[in-house]
């Protein structure tokens, strides 16, 4: 009998070499006369320990990390052995980073052969589509209203009141194809998130089951996976799920048995940050160039191809079976106020133990950076963090006592958005921080309002004064009006959420920009 051997497929673990491991450890068990599977599942979500490579055991998985091709021959003995090895890391569930945290949208990932239909249904795979079918649409509708999820995309805006709209829409009898439609935003590109390529590249399945349940709550037919090219491994991963799902009649005409049809296909966008901006997406889907549509009408009225269309992130979309196969009861306890359930935490930059944290809503930016991250891997101390991806505030550690909550966040001038956390040492110069805001804006922007396109342009302009040291106190103060008429004054989000960091930095970091600036040489 072969022993089980996991490797990651993850594009973190790749990138850190999880191919050539796998490759070597193919060789050494040959060598070794050992008889082993490789079986490449997702990450576990802690990078510094990539690639971890895994060991099925009686007593359950042992863990070996980071593991450089060149171990491959001793690894193979231990196997065969008593499992002793420099790189043993035991159990990785009992490691504190993954013991600390409440898997629930990610409790498969890293756990499962994200390729195999049969043992993501081996692992509770399919209950919550099997549950939806048997309920209904209203009761599946009414279960994620009560279950509290909201927009895991950044919006926070309440998953089961947009199903609702699409749900009772009203459309065109005459029209031809189908007439309601699921989009899920999968165009990633905040700076420090991964989340949606993790989940995607572990455990695609949960992603598709998501959907098929909002197209059975919604009347809609049709789904599409929008996910930025970038994301070659996710791309794979959720061709080759959508293929098998579909010939196991989980998608297509009579899903699962049932008198409900949904299929759906992956799209592959062009690399622009706009188009994660949903009516971009929508835009792009329909072969159109990537530009912001005004609203409204509300893309749950009038959205894809001008049909009621639904779109959601993929943690939303991801998290919708386990609240239908636990209850909307069960999710609903975990959080706090009107932020329910839990939140993939992305931990990035200069920071010790860097990954994926899921937990309840609650826990305080303090302890995820501290606590959970272990501080700044220069060993300096951290002085500033920035939430929410590039167009998130900046936080200083005098507010690091503030709740990972939506309306906690948004009551100190920030933004969780998708979850993002990067963290930033004191040698970190903010007025740079904050021009860079303004140049991202200014490439990014599809140029379609004019607070966006040209406010941002200015701003690095304005910016560079401050820092060249000209006539600074008028300048802070024509960024600051700047920052007014882009936030109120933009189409989107892109133009109307870069002042947050803009603006925090100037608020919090007041000496960077008066007088000498902060900066510390490294040493």
């Amino acid at each position: 009998m072969s022993l089980l051997v996991y490797v990651p497929r993850d594009a973190a673990a790749i990138a850190c070499g999880a191919d050539e491991v796998a490759a070597a450890l193919k060789v050494a068990a040959i060598a070794g006369k050992l008889d082993i599977e490789i079986i490449r599942n997702g990450s576990r979500g802690m990078a510094w320990l990539e690639p971890l490579v895994e060991l099925a055991t009686p007593e359950g998985r042992i863990g070996y990390g980071p593991v450089e091709p060149e171990d491959a021959g001793s690894l193979i003995a231990a196997f065969a052995g008593d499992g002793a090895h420099k790189l043993r890391v035991g159990k990785p569930e009992e490691l504190p980073f993954l013991k600390k945290q409440t898997r629930l949208t990610f409790a498969r990932v890293g756990i499962v052969d994200p390729r195999d239909l049969d043992d993501y249904k081996a692992h509770g795979g399919l209950k919550g589509l099997e549950k939806a079918i048997a309920i209904g649409p209203a009761a599946i509708v009414e279960e994620v209203t009560k279950s509290g999820l909201r927009g895991r995309g950044g919006a926070g805006f309440p998953t089961g009141i947009k199903w609702k709209t699409v749900a009772d829409a009203k459309v065109n009898s005459k029209d031809h194809g189908p007439r309601k439609y699921i989009v899920c935003n999968a165009d990633e590109g905040d700076s420090g998130t991964f989340a949606d390529r993790m989940l995607m590249e572990g455990d695609p399945f949960c992603l598709i089951e998501g959907m098929a349940i909002a197209g059975v709550a919604t009347g809609a037919t049709k789904g599409y996976v929008y996910i930025r090219s970038e994301y070659p491994h996710a791309i794979a991963a959720m061709n080759t799920a959508v293929e098998k799902a579909r010939r196991a009649n989980v998608l297509g005409k009579g899903i699962l048995g049932s008198a409900h049809d949904f299929d759906m296909e992956v799209r592959v966008g062009a690399g622009a940050y706009v188009c994660g901006e949903e009516t971009s997406l929508l835009q792009s889907l329909e072969g159109k160039r990537g530009t912001v549509r005004a609203k409204p009408p509300l893309p749950a009225h009038k959205g894809l191809f001008d049909k009621p269309t639904v779109i959601n992130n993929v943690l939303s979309l991801a998290t919708v079976p386990i609240v239908l196969a636990d209850g909307a009861e069960a999710y609903r306890n975990y959080g706090m106020g009107r932020s329910r359930g839990t939140m993939p935490i992305q931990l990035a930059g200069n920071v010790n133990y860097g990954g994926l944290f899921e937990t309840a809503f609650g826990i305080t930016l303090g302890e995820l950076v501290d606590d959970i991250g272990g501080g700044c891997s220069t060993g300096r101390p951290v002085r500033a963090v920035q939430v929410g991806g590039p167009l998130g505030a900046y936080f200083p550690r005098a507010l690091f006592d503030t709740p990972f909550d939506y309306e906690a966040f948004a009551a100190r001038d920030g933004l969780i958005g998708h979850g993002g956390i990067v963290v930033f040492d004191d040698t970190v110069d903010m007025r740079r921080q904050a021009r860079f805001a303004m140049e991202f804006c200014g490439i990014e922007s599809c140029g379609k309002c004019t607070p966006c396109r040209i406010g941002a342009v200015r701003g690095a302009e304005t910016i560079d004064k401050i820092i060249a040291g000209k006539d600074v106190a008028r300048n802070i103060a024509v960024v600051e009006d700047l920052c007014q008429t882009m936030k109120f004054g933009s189409l989107c989000a892109l133009g109307g959420f870069t002042p947050y960091p803009v603006l925090s930095a100037i608020r919090h970091f007041p000496e960077d920009f008066h007088g000498a600036p902060h900066r510390i040489a490294a040493e």
